[in-house]
C-alpha cells in the first residue's frame, strides 16, 4: 500500500488497485499513473473551445484526453472517460501512446493550423506524468502546450508542469465550500491555491459553470470576481483583474437532469456583475 499524494483525498491505495480517481495505482509500492499514455480521445479543435479566448486566438490545437477524474460532478459533460459507469469499458480500449509519439503527432498536424497539444476531455492532472514528460517534448519541437483542468491537485504537481505549460483554462466551479463538498466531492482550497500559483506562471483562464439553484446568485459571483481580481504575480504586482472569466450556460446532463437549461438572462446578468469587477468576462452556451 501506498499514499497518493496529487489531491487533497491522499487516497491509500492497496497494491494493484486504484484509487478514487480512477486513473492512479500501487505498483511495487510506489504511486504511479496507471492511464500512462492511454488515449481514449484526438481530436484538433479551435483554441476557443478549451476555452481560452486570449490565447493565440483563431489557431486550432490537437487535443488529447485519457481517463478518469477526481472529482464528481453530477452534470459531468465527458463521463464515458472521467467517472461515469461507461468509464472502465473506455479506459480499457483506450490506445496506448509514447509521449514522443504523441508530440510527433502534434507536429504533424502544424500544416493544418495546429499550435501544440491541449491535454484535455478528463481531468489531465490525474495522469500528470504523462502531461509533463509529453509536453517537455513538445516545447522542443517549439509548439506550446495547454492545460484544461479542474484544478484539484497539489502545488508539487503543479510545480513539475509550469515549465512545459504556456496556458491553462482552469475551473473555478462555484465560490462556496457547501457546493465543492456536497456537489462536486471536492475541495475549493486547493483549486483557488493552485489558480493563485498558477497565474504566476503562464497564461491563465477560468470558466464557472452556472447551475440553477446551486452557484448562481450575484452575491456569489460578485466575490468570486473580487477574489480574482485580487491575484498577484511573483512580483506581487496585482494581475488578477485581467484574468478572463467564462461564465457558461448548463444544460441538463448525466446525473443532474432535476432543473432545466440555465436562463440565458441569468448568465447574461452574472456576466455583467463580474465585469463591473474584472476585465474580461466572456459568455458561453448561450
Amino acid at each position: 500500500m501506498a499514499v497518493c499524494n496529487v489531491c487533497f483525498r491522499h487516497c491509500k491505495i492497496e497494491e494493484g488497485e486504484l484509487g478514487f480517481c480512477g486513473a492512479r495505482t500501487c505498483r511495487n509500492g510506489s504511486i504511479t499513473a496507471a492511464n500512462y499514455g492511454r488515449l481514449t480521445s484526438l481530436a484538433l479543435d479551435p483554441i476557443e473551445k478549451k476555452p481560452l479566448y486570449r490565447f493565440h486566438p483563431g489557431s486550432r490545437i490537437l487535443s488529447a484526453g485519457s481517463y478518469g477524474c477526481n472529482l464528481r460532478c453530477p452534470f459531468c459533460q465527458n463521463s464515458e472517460i472521467s467517472w461515469g459507469e461507461e468509464t472502465a469499458y473506455y479506459s480499457a480500449r483506450a490506445e496506448l501512446v509514447t509521449p514522443k509519439e504523441l508530440a510527433e503527432t502534434a507536429f504533424y498536424y502544424r500544416n493544418r493550423g495546429n499550435i501544440g497539444l491541449a491535454f484535455t476531455y478528463n481531468e489531465p492532472l490525474v495522469g500528470w506524468e504523462f502531461v509533463r514528460d509529453t509536453a517537455k517534448l513538445v516545447h522542443e519541437m517549439g509548439m506550446v502546450n495547454v492545460l484544461v483542468t479542474n484544478g484539484t491537485a497539489s502545488l508539487e504537481v503543479l510545480e513539475e508542469l509550469l515549465p512545459y505549460v504556456d496556458a491553462m483554462n482552469i475551473d473555478l466551479k462555484g465560490f462556496t465550500d457547501r457546493y465543492y463538498r456536497d456537489v462536486l466531492k471536492g475541495d475549493r482550497a486547493m483549486v483557488m491555491d493552485f489558480i493563485a500559483r498558477a497565474v504566476q506562471g503562464c497564461h491563465v483562464e477560468l470558466t464557472t459553470l452556472i447551475v440553477p439553484g446551486e452557484n448562481d446568485s450575484e452575491q456569489e459571483i460578485r466575490e468570486m470576481a473580487s477574489w480574482i481580481a485580487g491575484l498577484k504575480d511573483e512580483d506581487r504586482n496585482i494581475i488578477g483583474r485581467s484574468v478572463p472569466l467564462h461564465i457558461t450556460r448548463f444544460f441538463p446532463a448525466f446525473h443532474m437532469t432535476d432543473r432545466g437549461p440555465t436562463p440565458v438572462g441569468k448568465v447574461y446578468g452574472l456576466a455583467e456583475t463580474a465585469g463591473e469587477i474584472l476585465d474580461f468576462v466572456y459568455t458561453g452556451n448561450c
